[in-house]
């Protein structure tokens, strides 16, 4: 009888370790908050993710 393949699990498949990030921060935001910065990261034409990733990097970097 021959081998079944090997089903896949479900979800997405996993990143390269390079790839991947490291910790989550949550962060809650009020609607008018997050309103802004997801204005501010559609006008960058970014993810909200993205935009706050990369914003929090440049302050750090200053």
């Amino acid at each position: 009888m021959p081998k079944q393949p090997k089903k896949r699990k479900p979800g997405r498949p996993r990143l390269a370790a390079n790839e991947a990030k490291g910790k989550i921060v949550p962060v809650r935001f009020t609607a008018a908050e997050f309103e802004r910065v997801a204005t501010a990261a559609h006008q960058a034409k970014q993810t909200v993710s993205q935009w706050v990733r990369s914003t929090l990097n440049a302050a750090v970097e200053a």
